[in-house]
């Protein structure tokens, strides 16, 4: 009778498992960290919106069994916030399943996967203006022919602490804005001082006549 409920039991659990699949439902955490990712951005290094550039690299790892790739469709690049930058940010938070997940929200490149060609994959991206100041990494996600993922890459540790860097995005003040106030005030200065020198003339004249 034992046996028959833990083999009911293994079914449940194993129908669960492939419901799960079938519904779209991926883990980070179940996927293997197939792919080498590089940026040429420097730990610590800050970035300007509209302005600075990053050359994001990608490849197999070269030390993986021949036909580790065979499924391998597309792989999409996207940028991800740091943990440093999720705190109090509900809308940026980690979640395991993939489907639900708010760490990587800007799409940097997709391309076709070439899985006769093992050489490094590398895209030159300038870092849009709508992308926030806040403290990222870069990820790399290969995706089947369903486009379920089925690989990933980064260019930071498990724990998300190494080679961060920085993006800062525009303040909303710009130079030809504050040359145009100065202007407006000392024109508003000039005028008011006209206006006291005008009136004080007339003042006098009237007290003449």
């Amino acid at each position: 009778m034992a046996a028959e409920r833990a083999v009911l039991l293994a079914s449940l659990l194993l129908f669960c498992c492939l419901a799960a699949t079938s519904h779209g439902i991926v883990l980070l955490t179940s996927l293997p960290r197939t792919l080498e990712v590089t940026a040429s951005s420097k730990q610590g290094q800050v970035l300007e919106v509209g302005v600075d550039k990053m050359t994001v690299t990608w490849r197999l790892n070269q030390s993986l069994a021949a036909g580790t790739d065979s499924t391998y469709k597309t792989i999409k690049v996207k940028l991800c916030y740091a943990p440093v930058s999720q705190v109090d940010r509900a809308w940026r938070k980690t979640v395991d399943n993939l489907a639900k997940d708010k760490t990587c929200q800007f799409k940097i490149v997709s391309r076709p996967y070439d899985a006769s060609n093992r050489t490094v994959q590398r895209f030159e991206w300038t870092i849009e203006r709508d992308v926030p100041t806040a403290t990222y990494f870069v990820r790399a996600i290969a995706y089947n022919s369903d486009d379920v993922e089925v690989g990933y890459g980064q260019t930071t540790d498990a724990k998300k602490t190494t080679n961060l860097f920085e993006v800062q995005s525009i303040t909303g003040r710009h130079v030809s804005l504050d040359i145009a106030s100065v202007c407006f005030s000392a024109f508003s200065v000039l005028s008011l001082l006209g206006f006291f020198v005008a009136e004080k003339r007339k003042t006098k004249r009237s007290e003449r006549t």
